[in-house]
């Protein structure tokens, strides 16, 4: 039986571990999804209301290339997450690559797509300090109490 999985991905070093994890643990034992899910900054971009403080006008076209910006370093760091499971031996053919736009939230846009059939979830845990954590949570931990019908891995 060949496993789904799907790993949550973004550009940071929590999410090549997990990477990592998969390359070494599952060894090409299934297809694998990587997800990445990034913020709607396009909504800014077409923001066009008198209302619209000066500044913020004057500043707008910047995050319209902040998110061409941010789509282009997930895609060069999801190509390199793709090489290392090729490295692992999974075949180019059981690798999808997925960049989403955020539509309810991170961990449950996740989570929804978790959920449409996949076997597992490796998501890497979020280095962010034990306060910062206690008081607004991490998508690893929204993750994990969301999860319902669906293994999860969170990654060291």
């Amino acid at each position: 039986m060949t496993s789904r999985i799907l790993v949550a991905f973004d550009d940071s070093e929590n999410a090549m571990r997990a990477v990592n994890f998969i390359a070494e643990n599952f060894k090409s034992a299934g297809n694998v999804t990587l997800l990445s899910i990034i913020p709607d900054t396009a909504a800014l971009c077409e923001m066009n209301s008198p209302e619209l403080i000066p500044y913020f006008k004057s500043q707008q076209s910047s995050f319209c290339h902040l998110e061409d910006k941010k789509k282009e370093l997930v895609q060069v760091a999801l190509d390199r997450a793709k090489g290392v499971l090729v490295g692992a031996g999974f075949s180019e053919d059981s690798i999808t690559l997925k960049i989403e736009t955020k539509k309810r939230g991170v961990a449950r846009d996740i989570i929804d797509q978790a959920q449409s059939g996949y076997d597992v979830l490796v998501i890497g845990r979020r280095g962010i300090s034990g306060v910062k954590e206690f008081f607004m949570g991490s998508v690893s931990q929204k993750i994990f109490s969301l999860a319902k019908d669906i293994s999860v891995v969170i990654v060291n």
